[in-house]
């Protein structure tokens, strides 16, 4: 088990209770981070989204009572999956971060650079690549603002968030390789800084 925060007072655990019954055999609850025999391991060194930590989950002979049920008994999956919905649109606006990062990289370094006496940006290819990011990120901000929205409204947005995630990761990996395609090998020596 890992846990996406290494400062939370409480967490979500969920336990199957009866195997035989499938996802339906779940339940949720709440644990206090202050539980005896609860604690969590170091934190995990992560390439990115430095900002969620990551650490596992260590239980060791860990009680919690009954009254820390979250939701009826068997309602586990249905919980975690309706916080998973939420979180796709957490996910979402990460990869939009990174999306629009990349892109300002890529605009002002293609502003400042040079060829042939004049910036790189008046290059129909350069702009032609640029255009595909601003495309692509914006294409997934309206997905993204769309599933907050249905969420924000308590309507389904199961659907909504799942393709905002998968639009707005997809954004931000294009984007990103784009701008390493537009900054060349300063980006690679690490020679400009954005």
């Amino acid at each position: 088990m890992s846990s996406s925060s290494s400062s939370s007072s409480i967490y979500f655990l969920t336990t199957f209770f009866q195997n035989w019954r499938r996802h339906k055999g779940i339940s949720a609850f709440i644990v206090p981070a202050n539980a005896e025999g609860y604690s969590l391991g170091a934190k995990e060194d992560k390439l990115g989204i430095r900002a969620s930590s990551t650490a596992n989950v260590i239980m060791d002979n860990v009680r919690i009572p009954g009254n820390n049920l979250l939701g009826e008994t068997g309602e586990g999956f249905k919980i975690a999956m309706q916080t998973l919905d939420g979180g796709r649109i957490g996910v979402a606006g990460q990869a939009l971060g990174i999306a629009s990062a990349s892109i300002d990289c890529a605009v002002k370094y293609s502003l400042e650079r040079k060829a042939f006496d004049k910036p790189i940006a008046n290059f129909q290819l350069i702009q032609e690549k640029i255009s595909r990011m601003v495309l692509s990120r914006d294409s997934a901000r309206l997905l993204t603002w769309r599933a907050a929205q249905l969420k924000d409204a308590g309507a389904n947005f199961t659907r909504e968030a799942a393709m905002a995630k998968l639009a707005a990761s997809e954004s931000a990996t294009m984007c990103a390789h784009q701008a390493i395609q537009i900054l060349g090998y300063v980006l690679f020596f690490l020679l400009y800084s954005c």
